[in-house]
């Protein structure tokens, strides 16, 4: 016996549903209408965008009274199509036919004729249905990848719990070549999304009956209402021309497949200001996850759609040819528009600006308009993916002659600015707004005579007794600075941490001047690791090797290495070398180093030096200088000046050449 899930042959004679009166089909309508209206809209291409799919929708439904009988008509025969779920007879039969067998020659039609519906029509206001949770919207981007007609085969199974038969039968009238084919793959799909597939479709996400309204873009409507004399005058001479001449008729536009079509309603979906994503104001203070993914959405226009509507059409379109939009992009930065919809961190008025923040999961999207006046619009991309609770604890609202303004976190608790050059004098309150906007922070001047920093501290709600310093160097993240202090004697090899103590202060208060050159390299964080420690000869005090690692967010490493004497007013001296820009030196997959230099004593006697990292068990040099010593430093006097091969002993891990061996031996320079 077949069940009601095997798919019969369609290729039988049956009846159509008769043709009710226009009274009967009019009532029946409008006591049905809600369901008609998101049975279209289901069948309808999410590529149409949600304003046109919603009007589109109740437009097809709202034609099918055009059909009926002007009078109504004797009893008719029982429909093909049984009746189920309490339909009233053979009339809701009738039109529900009419509607998918509509819906699909739409849907199969080109995209802009389903504009030239006179009825209904709305002006100055953009109608969409409300935003469903993460199982909507997951659903909604699945069925935007299948046919039309799967669609009309799953929402007559789910929706309509038609039979399989029954739903084969209907297809068939409505024009549907393969009704098999179709319900076979709208039952995968069914089977895809589970026993929740007919409360889904049932949610707010799905249903073009219960909508919210916005009004369209308001400069944009101005601008348009003054063309307006002037395209009437145009196009009256051009219709009169056109009477003229010959005219060709207009090519059909290409059908999109499928992936296209998902591409454009995902496009869609990102694009529109009621579907981004916001945070619990509280959200941060109880999760385990402390990131930008926490930020609530803060600002006096987050309420603001037009501006926002600005903000999300920049970024998709201004990464191709922007019209009086700035782009910056920050380097390692991907390009690519939006895919799904984004993050909202802030909106609002800074500094003559109205100023949107967005998060997209991987990168930050600023994007500025002045207030008043002239001038363009700003777009910023930078990378932030996998920012934590240090690096994803500020951004960069705003930059004028006065400095740069920044939104920290929700979790930042106290903020403060202190010069990196004198670490003995206090860091210096700095005022935060309401909102979580600084006051302006000034730039570091070229000539180093200060080097600003960002002080910050968590609040004791996620982390006790948490500051960290943060670095402006012209992005919109700044860079997160810790220091991994000199190994003693027989500690273990020590991590990198924060560097608000006093030794922390003092130790980069000697690598600060080397901030400003890192500005616009797309920085993550910088580390300045004190890898061996060394006696000077003459008894001249003690050395310090350095490693400073500027960290991007792609895992590449520009790393610099600096000797330092005893002197701590005395600036780095640069090991000679190569400074590559993708290296694994100094990071936790980097651990082992040895460079060398010459070193002039008080006394005026000349020494090469050399220091190795704590793993290192013995250094040899080779060339003008030719010595061997066990430890992890080595002093010889010389009066040579010419370059010296540095070899050192790594147990398990064989030879290690000194800082730039390497590249110089392959042609580096």
């Amino acid at each position: 016996m077949q069940s009601h899930d095997t798919f019969p042959s369609t290729d039988i004679s049956h009846a159509v549903p008769p043709r009710p009166g226009r009274n009967d089909a009019e009532a029946a309508l409008v006591e049905h209408y809600p369901r008609l209206v998101r049975l279209a809209h289901l069948i309808l291409p999410p590529a149409l965008g949600r304003h046109r799919r919603v009007l589109a929708a109740h437009a097809l439904v709202q034609k099918s009274l055009a059909a009926a009988a002007p009078s109504r008509p004797g009893p008719a025969p029982g429909p093909t199509v049984p009746v189920q779920r309490g339909e009233p007879g053979p009339v809701l039969a009738w039109l529900r036919q009419g509607v998918v067998a509509t819906a699909l020659r739409a849907a199969a039609g080109p995209r802009w004729s389903l504009g030239r519906t006179p009825l209904p029509t709305v002006l100055g206001l953009r109608l969409f249905p409300g935003a469903g949770g993460d199982d909507e919207l997951a659903l909604e981007s699945t069925l935007a990848t299948v046919t039309p007609e799967v669609r009309a085969a799953f929402a007559l199974r789910v929706l309509e719990g038609l039979t399989a038969q029954s739903a084969a039968l209907l297809l068939a009238e409505a024009g549907v070549s393969s009704p098999d084919e179709a319900l076979r793959d709208a039952e995968r799909l069914r089977s895809t999304v589970g026993t929740d597939a007919e409360s889904l479709l049932h949610g707010a996400e799905f249903d073009p009956c219960t909508v919210q309204a916005r009004p369209t873009d308001l400069l944009r409507r101005r601008h348009r209402a003054r063309l307006t004399a002037l395209v009437a005058a145009v196009l009256l001479a051009a219709s009169v021309t056109a009477v003229l001449t010959l005219r060709s008729e207009p090519p059909t536009p290409p059908t999109p497949s499928p992936s296209d079509t998902a591409l454009a309603a995902a496009s869609a979906r990102a694009a529109d200001p009621e579907l981004l994503l916001r945070a619990p104001t509280d959200r941060w203070s109880d999760t385990a996850r402390v990131d930008l993914t926490q930020w609530p959405a803060r600002g006096a226009r987050t309420g603001d759609t037009a501006l926002l509507s600005r903000a999300l059409n920049a970024w998709a379109q201004g990464t191709g040819d922007p019209t009086g939009i700035r782009l910056t992009v920050a380097p390692g930065t991907p390009t690519t528009p939006p895919a799904a919809p984004a993050r909202l961190l802030f909106a609002g008025p800074v500094d003559g600006s109205a100023v949107v923040l967005l998060h997209d999961g991987d990168r930050i999207v600023r994007y500025a308009e002045p207030l008043t006046g002239g001038g363009h619009a700003v777009l910023e991309l930078a990378r932030a993916d996998d920012a934590d609770v240090t690096t994803g604890a500020a951004v960069a609202v705003s930059r004028t002659r006065l400095g740069a303004r920044f939104l920290l976190a929700p979790w930042i608790d106290e903020s403060a600015v202190r010069d990196l050059l004198r670490p003995d004098v206090p860091a210096r309150r700095l005022a935060v707004s309401e909102d979580g906007v600084t006051d302006p922070v000034p730039q570091t001047p070229d000539d180093c005579g200060h080097v600003l920093a960002l002080q910050v501290r968590s609040s004791t709600r996620i982390v006790e007794d948490h500051s960290f310093l943060l670095a402006d160097l012209g992005e919109l993240s700044p860079a997160h600075l810790t220091w991994t202090p000199a190994p003693g004697t027989g500690a273990p090899a020590r991590q990198p941490r924060e560097a608000t103590s006093a030794a922390g202060l003092a130790a980069w208060a000697r690598s600060a001047c080397e901030l400003p050159g890192l500005r616009g390299t797309g920085v993550r964080a910088v580390n300045r690791w004190e890898f061996a420690r060394q006696t000077l000869p003459e008894r001249a005090g003690r050395a310090t090797w350095t490693c400073t690692r500027a960290e991007s967010w792609d895992g590449r490493g520009r790393v610099a290495v600096a000797w330092e004497g005893p002197d701590a007013h005395s600036r780095p001296v640069r090991v000679p070398g190569p400074a590559p820009e993708d290296t694994a030196a100094c990071s936790r997959f980097g651990q082992h180093l040895l460079a060398g230099t010459y070193w002039t004593a008080p006394s005026g006697a000349r020494y090469y030096l050399a220091g190795g990292s704590r793993a290192v068990t013995a250094i040899t040099a080779r060339g003008p200088v030719s010595a061997t010593v066990r430890g992890q430093a080595l002093a010889v006097r010389t009066d040579t000046a010419d370059e010296v091969r540095l070899t050192g002993t790594v147990p398990g891990s064989g030879e290690l050449r000194g800082w730039g061996e390497a590249e110089r031996e392959s042609g580096g320079s």
